[in-house]
């Protein structure tokens, strides 16, 4: 799966929109996109985010750098226990993508569920 190059958020869409997922992208005005999972809004929001690029340059419009945002720096560390680590690499490994990719879409996830009030 092609992941977005630039920093995004994943929110939960509305009953009236639908089932499913949205993404924008904070450094892109009005680049979003969505999906029935997060994982197919993560893909569907690459294929955006190079339509957006593309579109900007076509046009002679300034691309900004990823991430430009304020004291957004788009990576953070933690650690985890090593059996929640564990259990990480076997599910990425089933799904055919990396820890990191995995673990963006999870926190994304759950960050939606609950910013949409646990659904």
């Amino acid at each position: 799966m092609e992941t977005p190059r630039y920093p995004f958020e994943i929110t939960l869409l509305d009953e009236d929109d639908g089932p499913g997922y949205l993404i924008t992208f904070p450094d892109l005005p009005g680049c979003m996109s969505d999906g029935a999972t997060v994982e197919e809004a993560i893909a569907n929001g690459a294929d955006a985010e190079k339509a957006w690029i593309d579109a900007a340059r076509k046009w002679g419009d300034a691309v900004p750098e990823p991430g430009q945002g304020p004291n957004k720096t788009g990576e953070f560390r933690t650690r985890v226990p090593k059996s929640l680590h564990a259990r990480l690499a076997r599910q990425a490994a089933v799904e055919g993508v990396s820890m990191n990719t995995l673990a963006v879409a999870l926190l994304a996830e759950g960050l939606g569920r609950r910013q949409a009030g646990g659904r």
